[in-house]
């Protein structure tokens, strides 16, 4: 017989959060006012954070759901917020009985943003309702649309991908050199930190300067040379780069013959 869940006026009830990050921690949280297992992961109380009323309906629109918090969590950290280290982050809420350890969840999604003020955070979640907003009718472009290494574009990613150590950092140009001969392979491409207080962040390498591979992301004070990453090249999705670098043409993904819409601008010119 499953838990029924506030029969009473007076009921053994906790909220609960898992919050799954994108580089690999799970953290948990509960209301109580003591520390619980269950579901192989340690949920801290937590009774600063308060969750809002969640709105579930059986139409498309998004069931949106907000919680709200102190930073009272060595867990829960000011400049992991900054980082972006909880944005896309996966959430799970749900009640459980602190004593039976019976659990119902009422809410799967994830973190769409969060603000940070001197009080506390707050964090707007959203349902697996808002993946239905993307339209997944691909439009025309002269570069390719597929993810390099990914499903559509076929290509392995071991084989374009490096584990290798820091050598060197630029923090006012932003920019880290890597224990490799070749920096310019990895123009376009994504590095992961495996060492250090970034690590499993991932950040891509916008450019490449002074011999230095510029990051799209803020780097961190406490990243050192002799860290370890692996980085990942990158492609520029043009039509040349995919054939004669990577011999991949067959499945580029993109229309680079066709016109663009400069050409209806264009006047016929006498001969």
């Amino acid at each position: 017989m499953s838990r029924v869940f506030f029969e009473s006026e007076l009921d053994t009830v906790a909220a609960y959060w898992r919050i799954h990050r994108r580089d690999g921690v799970t953290l948990g949280f509960t209301t109580h006012d003591r520390d619980i297992w269950f579901g192989g992961i340690l949920h801290r109380a937590a009774p600063g954070m308060l969750p809002s009323a969640i709105r579930k309906t059986i139409d498309l629109a998004d069931d949106e759901a907000e919680i709200e918090g102190a930073l009272a969590h060595d867990t829960i950290r000011g400049a992991d917020l900054a980082a972006g280290r909880f944005d896309e982050a996966r959430v799970e809420t749900g009640v459980i009985d602190w004593q039976s350890l019976k659990t119902a969840a009422l809410y799967s999604g994830s973190i769409g943003s969060v603000r940070q003020d001197a009080s506390g955070f707050s964090a707007q979640l959203r349902s697996a309702k808002a993946d239905l907003d993307v339209d997944p009718v691909p439009r025309a472009s002269p570069s390719c649309r597929a993810r390099f290494c990914g499903p559509a574009c076929s290509l392995p990613a071991e084989a374009f991908s490096l584990r290798t150590s820091i050598a060197s950092l630029d923090f006012e140009a932003n920019g880290i050199a890597l224990a490799v001969s070749d920096h310019a392979a990895y123009v376009n491409g994504e590095i992961r930190f495996l060492d250090g207080p970034l690590t499993g962040m991932t950040s891509r390498l916008i450019s490449l300067r002074g011999g230095y591979l510029e990051l799209e992301d803020l780097l961190d004070q406490g990243v050192e040379p002799g860290h370890r990453v692996c980085v990942r090249q990158g492609c520029d999705k043009t039509i040349a780069t995919c054939a004669s670098r990577f011999a991949n043409a067959v499945n580029f993904r993109g229309e680079p013959f066709l016109p663009g819409n400069d050409l209806l601008a264009q006047y016929p010119q006498p001969r």
